[in-house]
């Protein structure tokens, strides 16, 4: 869902996973959670203000950093993600939240996204992989499989 809010354009996905709210927290603050199905390799500093190292290769040659914008060890976590045109970052913002009949729902907030085109078609291409990824984690979890290895983005 794109929604226009004060602060500027939000892209929102929601997911519901069957498995526990631990377990899928976990993939979203943990270097072996995040290895799961995201990132070849990972470093958390899990804290606010604290950062996410992120890596594409397992020897961290292909990496990147976010910084980690609020933690609640409850079920939230934003990241700071870069936007594709600039070198801003904008908030990736993850709500797990217990499910007694899916498991879990995961609910991803990621913006706000300035009204300029360039950064609407940022926030579309994110949107884009954002699915996958989060498709790749319920599968991940729910069927034991890595789509990374079986139908890569």
């Amino acid at each position: 869902m794109v929604k226009r809010e004060d602060d500027g354009i939000w892209v929102t996905l929601k997911e519901n996973i069957a498995a526990s709210h631990e377990e899928v927290f976990a993939c979203l603050t943990t270097d072996a959670g995040l290895t799961r199905w995201f990132t070849l390799a990972a470093e958390v500093d899990l804290r606010k203000g604290g950062s996410m190292k992120l890596a594409f290769d397992a020897k961290f040659r292909r990496a990147f950093e976010v910084p980690i914008l609020n933690y609640d060890p409850e079920g939230r976590v934003t990241w700071g993600w870069p936007l594709g045109v600039t070198d801003e970052i904008v908030a990736l913002e993850w709500t797990v939240t217990p499910d007694v009949e899916a498991g879990s729902r995961v609910i991803q907030r990621h913006g706000p996204f300035p009204e300029d085109p360039d950064a609407l078609i940022s926030a579309a291409n994110d949107a884009e992989s954002w699915r996958w990824y989060l498709c790749n984690l319920r599968t991940v979890l729910e069927a034991k499989v890595d789509m990374r290895s079986e139908r890569p983005l």
